[in-house]
């Protein structure tokens, strides 16, 4: 599928992006450049308002008629968030996913994006600003990983595995109470679980072929709508909990992304309890 907005032209400007406003200020960042938001690991720095500034400009141009979503814009006006599920097209994205690890010097970090048309994602890029590399499906399209040499490699999804032999991502900071304890115990099934604390590098892990799973509970679209994108075009299934499509106006329900079907169904059993 051909999107409706120059996904390479989008790519370049998360790469400029992060060229002019987030490297600069990586392990540079001063006492008054990070501030929490919702509780004392949810940040924002200077860069990430900075870097959302730029891009917002910059999509402006290139895409004059598309509703912006990004994180740092909602969280001044959260009524912005209230008009991607009606919006022609969209562009959706998040200046800095992985802000607590960019704050804190670990340079596991990236600049997400996402296309929305008429409610559907149709395109998504992750980029990556250290390793100077992009994730980017679009639609029916297949994902690959592109580095600015213009070598492209196309990504899939790895095999499936039993549960004992797994390994995954598991974001466990947004369940609560019970659930969180069952949750956190099931995972013992597996072989490995972790978590970087940053969406962006956990879907390209998976797209990637390194792990068989992630699972996620929160659920804002510039965390989520670009990398599940990329993980369906590499193969993998990805649904809410309760087994129904992920659509970009969704904030709720939960998702788990797995290798193929039957994988989901089983991790879903196992480990949710559902």
């Amino acid at each position: 599928m051909t999107s409706i907005i120059d996904v390479g032209a989008l790519a370049a400007l998360l790469q400029d992006a992060a060229i002019q406003e987030i490297r600069p200020r990586f392990r540079k960042l001063g006492a008054g450049d990070i501030r929490a938001k919702s509780e004392p690991t949810d940040l924002v720095t200077e860069a990430d308002e900075a870097a959302e500034r730029h891009l917002r400009r910059a999509i402006a141009s290139l895409a004059p008629d598309a509703l912006f979503v990004g994180e740092e814009s909602v969280a001044a006006d959260p009524t912005i968030l209230h008009k991607l599920a009606d919006a022609d097209l969209a562009v959706v994205v998040d200046p800095i996913d992985g802000t607590f690890n960019f704050a804190s010097g670990i340079p596991a970090f990236g600049v997400m994006a996402s296309v929305v048309w008429k409610g559907e994602t149709v395109a998504g890029i992750i980029y990556d600003p250290m390793g100077d590399d992009w994730a980017i499906a679009e639609k029916g399209s297949g994902a690959y990983l592109r580095r600015p040499d213009g070598e492209a490699t196309r990504l899939a999804a790895a095999d499936p595995a039993p549960i004992e032999t797994m390994v995954g991502m598991a974001s466990a900071g947004y369940f609560y109470g019970e659930v969180r304890e069952r949750v956190l115990g099931n995972l013992a099934k597996v072989r490995f679980v972790a978590s970087y604390r940053c969406a962006a590098h956990e879907y390209r892990t998976f797209s990637g072929g390194h792990v068989h799973f992630a699972m996620y509970n929160r659920l804002m679209p510039w965390d989520h709508l670009a990398g599940t994108l990329i993980a369906q075009e590499a193969g993998g299934h990805v649904a809410r909990f309760d087994g129904s499509a992920y659509l970009p106006h969704h904030v709720d329900g939960g998702l788990l992304v797995a290798t193929d079907e039957d994988s989901w169904q089983m991790l879903r059993r196992e480990i949710l309890g559902v």
